[in-house]
């Protein structure tokens, strides 16, 4: 009698549209009616007025709007521009979905009808051209595309549901300035957090789950080379900075190649070198400015001391004086730890997408560099909150070959595939994590 009644009651849970993420065609249905009305036409938007780091005040506004009308309790200025909306639906556990809202410094050549043309100060004071280069407007529209969802499936599941929009992550700033600003006292605390990024390189309609790290750490750093002017046809009389800066360049990758186990990753690149002023003259000065990338934290750190120990030992090398010797500095706010998925969390995540998306719709596909996540803050081992980071499809297969990467001024998403798979991966985690 015992088993019979579980056989009719496990038959009455499939046949509860409720009881669990809903199928395949009824989500998707669901979503491809939203995007028609909705989601596309805010995606355009977005995509047409990019905002730069810390400066996100109309979209910030725009995403606390759309979120505000479908009947979530909104927060904003969270962190300075930051979106936080709560929406408590019975017992259970709390879940974050996260999505960045920043654009690039970058001018916008993909030729598509609504590509940006704004302009816009920065924080340091610069006009800079702006455009959504890494996809952010794709996850803001998939946030609002499972906010409305998950709002209609409330009887599907129990716990507290709550939406981020961070700024600044292409600062790998804005998660911190949420934590600081209290996000998770003033707020409902997570138990999971779950973010994805959209990417050129994967065919569109396809997910991918990392089971552990998902992003390196990264380090901005910046070295100022001093030397000892003189004319160039006279080096004698000085010290070169430009041939000190040069040679500490080189030096550098021997901390990558020579002094880290070399089956752990890990990437110095010396992104800009500055010097002089004239062919004659050798000056005194030159800056360099550094990213620093890690999987783990003891690789990142013997890579941080690793270059104050070059840069200025081959300055002496070079005879530079000892109060001329370069000066080292680590940013305290362009840095973030790696961003590594909760393994168990991530498993279950994987395992539903395989269902409800469909085996075939969940690709295996290596890292392609050592790219940084600001979304690690949010997971970070003192807050005890357990984390899944995925990432989206966004280019159709027959255009992956020549698909621009993340941060050219060529990128473009195929929106349509990627904003409905983003929602429904987001709603399908949500549900899974939140069960009724």
């Amino acid at each position: 009698m015992r088993k019979l009644i579980a056989f009719a009651f496990a038959i009455a849970l499939l046949a509860s549209a409720s009881a669990a993420p809903p199928r395949g065609n009824v989500l998707q249905a669901a979503i491809a009616e939203d995007y028609a009305r909705n989601l596309e036409a805010l995606f355009k938007h977005l995509h047409a007025n990019p905002e730069l780091s810390h400066r996100e005040f109309e979209t910030s506004k725009r995403l606390a709007s759309e979120l505000r009308k479908l009947g979530y309790e909104v927060t904003e200025g969270v962190g300075k521009t930051g979106v936080v909306a709560v929406l408590r639906n019975g017992r259970g556990p709390t879940v974050m979905l996260r999505a960045d809202m920043d654009g690039l410094p970058v001018e916008e050549k993909s030729g598509l009808p609504y590509a940006s043309k704004v302009r816009q100060v920065d924080i340091d004071g610069k006009e800079q051209p702006v455009m959504h280069a890494c996809g952010h407007d794709v996850h803001i529209t998939s946030l609002v595309g499972a906010a409305r969802q998950l709002i209609a499936r409330r009887d599907g599941w129990s716990g507290t549901l709550v939406l981020i929009g961070q700024p600044a992550e292409e600062r790998i700033s804005g998660a911190r300035d949420m934590l600081q600003d209290g996000l998770y006292q003033r707020f409902p605390k997570p138990d999971y957090a779950v973010a994805f990024h959209v990417s050129s390189r994967y065919p569109a309609g396809k997910v991918q789950v990392p089971l552990g790290i998902a992003y390196s750490s990264s380090d901005s750093v910046d070295i100022v080379v001093h030397g000892v002017g003189t004319h160039g046809a006279s080096p004698h009389r000085g010290i070169d900075p430009v041939l000190v800066a040069s040679q500490i360049v080189v030096s550098l990758q021997s901390l990558v190649s020579r002094s880290i186990d070399p089956l752990q990753p890990g990437v110095i690149t010396v992104g800009s070198i500055h010097g002089g002023t004239k062919h004659n003259i050798i000056g005194d000065r030159v800056d360099l400015q550094l990213t620093v990338r890690a999987d783990n934290a003891e690789v990142r750190d013997q890579l941080l001391k690793g270059i104050e120990r070059v840069a200025v030992n081959v300055a002496r090398a070079h005879g530079v004086p000892e109060d001329k010797l370069p000066e080292v500095k680590f940013s305290s706010t362009q840095t973030t730890p790696p961003t590594i998925n909760d393994e168990a969390t991530a498993r279950r995540i994987k395992a539903a997408f395989e269902q409800y998306l469909g085996k075939d719709r969940v690709i295996e596909q290596p890292r392609e560099g050592m790219g940084a996540e600001d979304f690690a803050y949010f997971i970070a081992p003192e807050h005890n909150v357990k984390g899944v980071y995925f990432a989206v499809g966004g280019t159709l297969p027959e255009n992956l070959e020549t698909a621009a990467a993340n941060h050219s001024p060529l990128f473009k998403i195929e929106p349509e595939p990627a904003i409905k798979t983003g929602t429904e991966a987001m709603v399908i985690a949500a549900m899974t994590l939140m069960p009724r």
